[in-house]
């Protein structure tokens, strides 16, 4: 608990100055890999996506505060101390994990489960006939009249280390243990419990983590530290560099990125006066616009009811019969209230009526569910269009209704008409009409909603949309209230153009969408309210997915649901009932921050804010266009002129912009990081993010780096993954943080000297890790790792850029120039050789307990990577990356002929009966090994094979078995070693493995 402190002495500005930062030694980063997979989880939960979910590129904040904090701490040479300090800081200790339970635990619960000598220390209880000490089993019915209550002159601090002990750090994993527990940015006070130890580790006076910046930037920088991110995206961390107490500028060349990074300084982060003057302007907004809606008659029936969604479908003519044919995926409108839709042949008119039906059995609701008009044979099939006429089933594919074609110049195209500026709907000749066949309505006032078929009345009202913004088109677009915008063609932009003939931004909408939004953004008072018109743009629009099964009997969901403009059968539209609280009135998070904060956008080599620490994100390999589908927004905000974005361009200037792998993306980041050097002062350090895939990519970076004038100092790697029903199959994401200051000098080495030092740098890393592993497991006992085998290979990263990066140069090249040459395909660098040189030393200390460095040494790669991932997968680390990573380590060519599922966070290999006969050939590259012919063997084993017939295929898989003791002990400590990790996993195949040892074994000794 927080005492007053009395008035202590200034800390030295400077003293620090030279000092190692803690995130060149250390980092928890399995606690922190942890953290940020329970961070991303919470999804629309985390505290700047209600700004604009449509920014998928976000790091979490946790890992942006670990970066700030680790930049900032010194590494005094008690490790142990500084990770202890570390922890505290990002509440992770035991304390603060009590502290961030969503309840705090009872004492009876508490009685149940922790050992406890003495609980009259602790607890009151009435009558006083509990024994001494705990656990105590409670359901004993002589204690059913006991009452137990805290002892109310208990310090806080006594309770709080009951609590955490309750939690059970001691037999729990962190990941595990922290999942039903809040994050630590949502636990007010949670730092209360640390100053004291923190003030005596630092050497400082603080009492909250932003004075504990501010004072670590005078010891460092002779003032509050300056964060800059120049690649700021969402502004994820210039958000929490301002948060945790730092001066903080973030600036994007992509306009949008440079508004949601501008939000989160000024609206989460804004001041409760800020906050009361935005609600107030937004309230106003959405009076503004509910008038005029009202004076149209456009969104009310009349009867005290008020359109809440709008249920559209594409309509076309089938060729085969003449009829128009509603497009529809599914007849569903609504699980949740039962509703479907019937379409009910007009043969007059060639057509479908269409009438909604409420409250239905479950047997119609699954039989409305297969009828949809628009079906699928398959993944990757192309859809086609599906309807019976008099009891025949006509179908059409969709792209012939489009008119699909293939030129023999391999360029394609379509019979659809390519939309012009003027049109906001389909003409009547058009391939593709759209039509509303139901809407959502909403009582006046209350909640009550029901679903009805379209009637003429609001035919009417759809038509006075139409004729409405028809007349004010022209006016509307030259005063920036809808697109005038064309939509340029890319890699994402050109699917609206293709599928559907848009042209322009503006056709992305009905007329009732661009009445209603038009409205909102044109009457938008202020740069915060037409941020929040941008995120009703996002669920508003011809691309926002009807959720029929959501709760309150549906949905209209966003656009940018993934990173692609996906264009739609059937869609849903907002009424303004329904999007006012969504984009313009609900509450987002409050946190209010103190520092300066300075918002730019411009490139990011044209940054010109001296910082202390450069925290960047930059777009590497970055496989989501946000250069192109960025312009959804930047159509409809590019003419307003709010002064808190004075001098930005609206535009994606997409010839500026930097991503990719190619020459042209090197030579733009060694500009951008250059001038980030240049604005650095010489304590300074950089640290960058970007995804770790190979070697390779390693080498690119190093090249970076040297011809940035920059020198690695470390690099850490955190596990960032999460399963996701939007990306099927094994998607992976782990983020490497490199830490980098300026290079002093120019020295040179020759190659054989740079892998002796190779060598000690990697032992010397790893040992320092392992002996922090060390630590823990004397604590905590035998299963409990800091780091695990994942940073192990990192540190052979780290220390090949450590070493390497030193040097201006190596052999006698200039590493500048040679950063600076351009590669030729298939290519292999003379960085990419030293990296990979480093990464093999390090895998040389990953030999898994129960394998003999004499037996690893004899292992081939494929053998390494089998018995490493059973070694993991005993500890339930099944992360594909993790598989991934080991499978680059030990130069594994096809590692997923090994695995038996190759989900995200549900990695596995293929048991010894999956295998079966598989990968014994010699064109394997676990075929012919000791580890394969074991595995063999406990399948032959559980297959109830003889042990003699099985002993005779060993020989015959082994020719050396009989005649080499060395061969035959390695597979009695194969088998000993399986039997032992896949106990739990794999029961069946243990006692086989068991058997196997005993075998060998003992005919080894009867040869």
């Amino acid at each position: 608990m927080t005492t007053a402190a009395s008035p202590a002495p200034p800390v030295t500005p400077g003293s620090l100055a030279d000092a190692p930062a803690l995130i060149e030694r250390l980092l928890p980063v399995q606690k922190l890999s942890a953290e940020t997979y329970k961070e991303r989880m919470a999804v629309h939960g985390q505290t700047l996506t209600g700004l604009g979910s449509y920014w998928k590129g976000r790091k979490p904040l946790i890992l942006n505060r670990a970066c700030v904090l680790a930049s900032l701490l010194p590494a005094t040479g008690n490790p142990a101390k500084d990770l202890e300090i570390f922890e505290l800081l990002m509440g992770m200790d035991d304390a603060s994990l009590a502290a961030r339970a969503k309840q705090r635990p009872k004492p009876r619960e508490i009685l149940e489960r922790v050992t406890i000598s003495n609980i009259y220390d602790y607890f009151t209880v009435a009558p006083p006939i509990l024994p001494k000490t705990a656990p105590i089993d409670l359901a004993d019915p002589q204690y059913a009249i006991v009452r137990v209550a805290w002892r109310p002159d208990l310090p806080e601090a006594d309770r709080r280390w009951l609590e955490a002990r309750f939690l059970e750090p001691e037999t729990r994993s962190y990941r595990e243990l922290i999942r039903e527990l809040r994050r630590p940015e949502e636990v007010p006070d949670l730092h209360d419990h640390i100053w004291e130890r923190v003030n005596a580790h630092l050497g400082t006076s603080a009492h909250s983590l932003q004075e504990l910046v501010e004072q670590l930037g005078i010891m460092r920088f002779g003032r509050r530290p300056r964060v800059a991110d120049p690649f700021s995206g969402s502004g994820q961390i210039p958000f929490e560099a301002a948060r945790v107490g730092c001066d903080a500028y973030g600036a994007d060349l992509n306009p949008v990125a440079a508004m949601l990074t501008w939000g989160a300084f000024h609206i989460v982060g804004g001041t409760p006066e800020e906050r009361e003057r935005l609600r107030a302007e937004a309230k106003a907004l959405v009076e503004t616009v509910r008038s005029e809606l009202d004076r149209l008659g456009v969104e009310t029936d009349g009867r005290g009811w008020r359109g809440k969604a709008y249920l559209y479908c594409l309509e076309t003519r089938c060729p085969q019969t003449g009829w128009m044919v509603p497009m529809l995926t599914t007849l569903v409108v609504s699980k949740g209230y039962r509703v479907i839709a019937e379409l009910i042949p007009d043969p007059v008119n060639r057509r479908y009526d269409i009438a909604i039906r409420s409250g239905v059995s479950d047997a119609e609701l699954e039989r409305a569910d297969r009828s949809g008009t628009v079906r699928s044979a398959g993944r990757g099939q192309d859809p086609y269009l599906v309807h019976t006429v008099d009891g025949r089933e006509y179908r059409t594919s969709i792209p012939a209704l489009r008119g699909d074609f293939r030129l023999p110049d391999g360029t394609t195209g379509n019979r659809l008409r390519r939309w012009e500026r003027t049109d906001i709907a389909p003409r009547p000749g058009d391939i593709f009409q759209e039509r509303l066949y139901c809407i959502q309505w909403q009582r006046e006032g209350g909640r009550e909603t029901e679903f009805r078929a379209v009637t003429d009345e609001d035919l009417d009202r759809e038509q006075r949309c139409h004729d409405y913004v028809a007349a004010h088109l022209e006016e509307w677009q030259q005063n920036g209230w809808i697109p005038d915008m064309p939509i340029e063609p890319g890699q994402k932009t050109d699917e609206p153009i293709r599928t559907r003939g848009w042209t322009y931004w503006h056709h992305l909408f009905t007329p009732r969408q661009l009445l209603l939004n038009g409205l909102l953004n044109g009457h938008s008072p202020s740069a915060a309210c037409s941020l929040l018109v941008a995120k009703s743009l996002d669920v508003n629009a011809k691309l926002s997915h009807w959720h029929r099964s959501a709760g309150g009997g549906g949905s209209v969901q966003k656009v940018f649901y993934n990173q692609a403009l996906n264009t739609l059968y059937d869609w849903g539209g907002r009424g303004l009932v329904n999007l006012a609280p969504y984009g313009l009135l609900n509450d987002l998070p409050s946190q209010p921050l103190a520092t300066e904060r300075v918002v730019a956008c411009r490139p990011a080599q044209e940054t010109d804010w001296p910082a202390d620490l450069f925290i960047t994100d930059p777009p590497y390999g970055d496989a989501i266009n946000y250069d192109e589908i960025l312009d959804f927004f930047i159509a409809w905000l590019r003419k307003k002129r709010h002064p808190e974005w004075d001098g930005w361009v609206w535009d994606a200037r997409r010839p500026l912009a930097i991503k990719g792998e190619d020459e042209d993306f090197r030579q733009g980041m060694i500009a951008c990081y250059r001038r980030f050097t240049e604005l650095m002062p010489d304590n300074g350090l950089q640290v960058i993010m970007f995804t770790h895939q190979s070697a390779k990519i390693w080498a690119d970076l190093a090249g970076i780096v040297w011809a940035s004038g920059l020198q690695a100092t470390a690099a850490w790697y955190i596990e960032t993954e999460t399963d996701s029903a939007l990306r099927q199959g094994a998607y992976v994401k782990g983020t490497v943080l490199l830490v980098c200051r300026k290079r002093r000098g120019e020295e040179r080495v020759s190659r054989p000297e740079l892998e002796l030092e190779l060598q000690d740098e990697v032992k010397q890393q790893v040992e320092q890790l392992l002996g922090l592993n060390r630590e823990a497991r004397a604590l905590y006992g035998p299963d409990h790792n800091v780091f695990e085998d994942a940073d192990l290979q990192m540190a052979g990263y780290a220390a090949a850029l450590r070493v390497l990066t030193r040097y201006s140069r190596i052999d006698g090249r200039d590493m500048t120039q040679e950063a600076r040459r351009p590669r030729k395909k298939g290519e292999v660098t003379f960085v990419e050789e030293l990296i990979a040189y480093a990464v093999q030393e390090a895998n040389r200390h990953l030999v898994p307990a129960g394998i003999s460095d004499s037996t690893w040494r004899e292992l081939n790669g494929a053998e390494r990577f089998y018995l490493k991932m059973v070694d993991l997968e005993s500890r339930g680390q099944r992360s594909l990356d993790n598989f991934q990573n080991f499978a680059k380590a030990f130069a594994v060519r096809d590692f997923r002929a090994l695995m038996g599922d190759q989900r995200a966070n549900h990695a596995r290999l293929k048991t010894a009966l999956e295998l079966e006969r598989s990968e014994m050939h010699d064109g394997s590259e676990f075929g012919g090994t000791t580890t394969r012919a074991t595995l063999y063997a406990l399948m032959e084993l559980q297959k109830g094979m003889p042990a003699e017939e099985v002993l005779t295929h060993l020989e015959h898989n082994l020719p050396r078995f009989l005649s080499d003791t060395r061969v035959r002990g390695r597979v009695v400590e194969i088998a000993d070693y399986l039997a032992r990790r896949v106990e739990v996993t794999r029961p069946e195949e243990a006692r086989a493995a068991r058997v196997l040892r005993d075998l060998v074994r003992n005919q080894g000794f009867s040869g």
